[in-house]
């Protein structure tokens, strides 16, 4: 089963009585468990698609198959249903809410659907500890660091268990050391069977996916899969940026 699949879409924008082909017919699977980086120079098409894979926005033609419904033809209140249930996201500011804690954030999405009963909470909780924020629950997000505060939105994004996570840009505001981290935690929940689809312009991030899909243009310029061996490699080169517990131990010594 795919979690999501296009079919020969098309996005137009009418600007200044002038119209704009953002996207022009593009056409893949995502199957479940896949790992998908989108990547495009600006103009390419890649932001248009983030938005309508998210259900942020309705294509001019063309089908987008989530699981088994076409959403391309919703309504506004069924794509915000599909939104609230069926995708996780993941975004390059987090998108927390300052006055709540950590745990009251991921239970954000819940709470709009006003299910949010015992089984509900401590599932919330057991996320936390999930992405390493068990001691951090009553933590806000001004007292967590950035890749504390990501860790807390891909907690959430997990909260209603999706058919896939979208990230957008995800470690565009983290140092390399803590993008280590970041990725780290995205490779071990696609080992765990998760769907992954993250747009990003870096290719260091890129190369961690197990596939590569390129737009220009508004088309599908590539659709590459990794070589498992330079994922690896690229993951291996990423740990090596991330200080185990005893060199951390150490540099607080020294300092």
């Amino acid at each position: 089963m795919h979690a999501c699949s296009i079919r020969n879409l098309t996005k137009e924008y009418v600007l200044k009585s002038e119209t704009v082909r953002a996207l022009r017919g593009v056409s893949f699977d995502v199957p479940e468990g896949d790992y998908v980086a989108i990547m495009g120079p600006s103009g390419s098409g890649k932001s248009t698609l983030l938005n309508l894979l998210g259900c942020l926005d309705q294509p001019s033609s063309g089908e987008l198959l989530l699981g088994d419904d076409n959403v391309a033809t919703m309504s506004d209140d069924q794509l915000a249903e599909i939104r609230s249930r069926r995708i996780g996201f993941v975004f390059q500011s987090y998108n927390l809410i300052q006055q709540l804690t950590v745990v009251e954030n991921i239970q954000v999405p819940l709470y709009y659907q006003g299910k949010l009963g015992a089984k509900e909470r401590k599932r919330c909780t057991d996320l936390a500890a999930r992405v390493g924020l068990g001691n951090r629950l009553t933590h806000r997000p001004m007292q967590l660091s950035g890749g504390q505060q990501q860790r807390v939105a891909i907690a959430r994004s997990l909260v209603n268990d999706p058919y896939f996570i979208l990230a957008d840009e995800a470690t565009g505001n983290l140092d390399s050391k803590t993008t280590a981290e970041i990725l780290a935690l995205f490779d071990q929940l696609n080992n765990e069977g998760r769907t992954i689809i993250m747009v990003t312009h870096e290719d260091e991030v890129a190369q961690r996916a197990k596939r590569v899909v390129r737009l220009r243009d508004g088309l599908l310029q590539s659709d590459v899969t990794n070589d498992a061996e330079e994922r690896q490699r690229a993951a291996a080169r990423a740990l090596e940026l991330i200080p185990t517990e005893g060199a951390e131990a150490q540099e607080k010594v020294e300092a």
